[in-house]
């Protein structure tokens, strides 16, 4: 049989196709499978060096989805081909996806190609779904940064880029929408190889015809011109002759990126030898590897043109999961280990991902090490629980095909593992190792989230917490000073989903609103002041009488009562009364009901009656002794002051330390980092952060980052503090 065939009788298979005879023209693959013919696959396991796992990462709206579908298309693996913009596609099959035209979450799009399975992970390109990124280049082995000829380098290319630098990812560059108006290939890749060196080598290139549009693509490696059919099938056709210089250029180019890769290479190089394909595929395979090399290729996600050549590129420069393992984790007493990596070895699997939704919920992971199989029993690293496995799935989108079994390097998804949960290490009983997890990103934008309809609140609840098992990059608490639910995320994009789902998932309206500050209260001066309460209704009355003394305090937040009584004027068993009604008091302060803090309150006068004296009058005395000592004592607000920490360009330095300054915040100091970038650490005021994430995105063309944490409470200036005040009244007559 002929090697384009899906067939290896030395290894086990994936895929086998009953009885079809494969030509592929133009050293591709035949798209002539019907879905009829699909459907009859039997899924068999491949070998690890059988398998490619590529995230694809960049901008939002470079392409990338529909990459895959150029993908999935020239394949066989759908008959027609999808737009984003129709809703239509395969990786974007939430109902979020469809309805905003964005992909939303991480998705999967296993492809067979030459014999490999290319397991293509396909990422959303907005940062607010920054989490699904990350789901991605922990289970991926190499990555492919999209970016368009249209547009060049994007704030999304710079990123793709530092995620994939630092893990120390393979990587290459895809150049979509050549074919469209305003494409410039040249400028691209020129930009490309002005950010990020000369590791950026160009493996393939559009070649216009004579109404400037694209005919043919240049292989410089080959050193062969292709055009693209009607059919979608590619063809080779002769190299213009004013095309061969160019070609020459950059193939001279390219084996000089080659030779570096190896010291006989470079000695083969240096003496003028020409070097074999062989060679210039072993050594592009090689640099890409060690990161020496960064191949571009280019194309069109709509006419199909230099899809197939980027498949090749994938399965003939990328390593394999046995050459580059993710095997790093600790074992149960915490000391480092590293997994084995072997096909018959004991199995490890990472879970990466959890769909939960009307398709049913799915536990997506990477086999690290040996097999699984249904029906297996595995550790959860995580709680050291026991369990079984269910049914196994290869996953296409939303549709789900049943497997027998997973072999090392590839990725599936487990059925109805309700305890498993994303970031969990499954091992096999007596190796547990919990592997590296998922660095998800801090939420860095709250609101408070109701719902619209009262009597609502279990249910947003229990819908908060099924949308959490799925997507771990936001969080939610009940503030009871504030009476709010705080629901934290990303960005306001990534609120407005959540939002979305519990309304179209779990039928609950929800409305978003500012986050209230919670500042507290403090006294500056000391005062004695008496506390009495005198009732007489007939019979019994009531009578309690106090004398305190209130003062500022740096011990504790908490209030420090103490008693200095003479005489026996207040008994020792109203005591305790006199210090809960202080207690209760300080819950909510004069100023503006805030709670008082470092406070301390020293009972030292007072008087009783033998008959109406009781604990509730004492209580209450105290209160009334609170309420007046608080008035007379110099009362303030105490704002939450946090420690931020912003990593910025070093452009933008300058502008963000001015926004800063605007915000009432002190900058403490200033950290180079790596890339070209600056750390910014200063304390701000946390009431006037509400909006900074999306300030700062704004600010710095999306390129900041930054994370804020509770450090302690300082006086609040008087213009603020009188906005402050202003503002709990209106709510206390709202609330009335």
């Amino acid at each position: 049989m002929k090697r384009g065939l899906l067939y290896n009788f030395n290894v086990k298979l994936l895929w086998r196709i009953p009885a079809v005879s494969l030509h592929y023209p133009g050293g591709g693959i035949g798209r002539g499978l019907s879905a009829r013919r699909n459907e009859r696959r039997e899924y068999i396991l491949m070998t690890a060096k059988d398998i490619r796992n590529i995230c694809l990462l960049g901008h939002g709206g470079n392409g990338k989805t529909s990459l895959v579908e150029s993908m999935l298309y020239l394949t066989g693996g759908i008959d027609r081909m999808g737009k984003v913009t129709d809703g239509n596609t395969v990786c974007d099959c939430d109902p979020e996806e469809t309805k905003r035209k964005i992909s939303i979450s991480l998705s999967v799009a296993p492809i067979e190609f030459k014999g490999c399975k290319i397991n293509v992970l396909d990422t959303p390109g907005y940062f607010d779904f920054s989490g699904e990124v990350l789901e991605a280049l922990r289970v991926a082995d190499a990555g492919i940064i999209v970016c368009s000829a249209k547009g060049g380098i994007s704030v999304g290319t710079e990123k793709a880029w530092k995620y994939l630098q630092e893990r120390n990812m393979p990587r290459a560059i895809y150049i979509s929408k050549t074919d469209e108006e305003g494409g410039d290939f040249n400028g691209a890749w020129e930009s490309l190889r002005d950010k990020f060196g000369r590791t950026v080598c160009p493996i393939m290139m559009p070649m216009w015809d004579e109404n400037k549009q694209i005919g043919a693509l240049l292989d410089i490696v080959y050193k062969k011109a292709y055009e693209l059919k009607p059919n979608g099938r590619r063809e080779e056709i002769p190299i213009p002759a004013d095309k061969m210089e160019v070609v020459e250029n950059f193939y001279q180019q390219l084996c000089e990126s080659v030779a570096e890769t190896s010291e006989e290479k470079m000695e083969k190089f240096f003496n003028g030898e020409a070097f074999t394909q062989e060679e210039v595929i072993e050594g592009l395979h090689a640099g890409v590897r060690d990161l020496s090399l960064c191949p571009v290729v280019c194309g069109s996600a709509f006419t199909g043109i230099g899809t197939q050549t980027l498949l090749d590129s994938v399965v003939k420069l990328f390593p394999n999961p046995v050459e580059i393992p993710n095997r790093k984790g600790v074992d149960e007493d915490g000391n480092p280990v590293e997994i084995d990596l072997s096909e018959d070895g004991t199995p490890y699997a990472f879970v990466f991902k959890t769909s939960a939704d009307q398709y049913g919920r799915y536990s997506y992971f990477k086999v690290i090490s040996g097999k699984v199989t249904p029906d297996m029993t595995v550790v959860d690293a995580r709680t050291g629980e026991t369990m079984k496995l269910g049914h196994l799935y290869t996953m296409r989108g939303k549709k789900a095909t049943e497997v027998k079994e997973v072999c090392c390097g590839d990725i599936a998804a487990a059925a109805k593992m309700e305890r498993i949960k994303t970031g969990d290490s499954l091992c096999a009983p007596g190796y547990v190792v919990k592997l590296t997890g998922i660095p998800f990103p801090e939420p860095c934008y709250s609101l408070a989230i109701a719902p619209k309809t009262k009597g609502q609140d279990d249910k947003l609840a229990g819908g908060l917490a099924k949308l959490s098992e799925e997507d771990c990059t936001f969080t939610y608490i009940n503030n009871a000073e504030t009476h709010q639910m705080i629901l934290s995320g990303t960005g306001d994009i990534h609120l407005d989903v959540i939002c979305s789902k519990l309304r179209s998932r779990f039928g609950v309206e929800t409305t978003l609103s500012p986050v209230r500050v919670a500042y507290r209260e403090k006294i500056r001066k000391k005062v004695k002041v008496q506390g009495r309460h005198k009732k007489q209704s007939g019979g019994h009355g009531q009578y309690g009488d106090v004398w305190v003394e209130f003062e500022p305090q740096s011990e504790s937040e908490e209030m420090i009562f103490a008693e200095n009584v003479f005489g026996g004027s207040v008994p020792k068993n109203f005591f305790p009364a006199v210090e809960k009604g202080l207690r209760e008091s300080c819950v909510h302060g004069t100023l503006a009901g805030y709670p008082v803090v470092y406070l301390k309150a020293t009972l030292v006068d007072g008087s009783y009656h033998p008959v109406d004296s009781s604990e509730m009058a004492f209580k209450i005395a105290a209160n009334l002794a609170f309420k007046a000592g608080l008035e007379q004592a110099n009362p303030v607000l105490l704002e939450p002051i946090g420690e931020l920490h912003v990593t910025v360009p070093d452009n933008f330095t300058g502008d963000v330390m001015g926004d800063l300054n605007k915000r009432r915040g002190r900058v403490m100091g200033t950290n180079p980092v790596e890339g070209g970038e600056t750390e910014v650490v200063a304390e701000v005021p946390m009431g006037e952060m509400g909006s900074y994430a999306i300030d700062l995105r704004s600010m710095t063309q999306s390129r900041g980052a930054f994370t804020l944490h509770f450090i302690r409470y300082e006086d609040c200036p008087p213009a603020a503090q009188e906005k402050a005040i202003a503002e709990a009244k209106a709510l206390a007559e709202e609330q009335e």
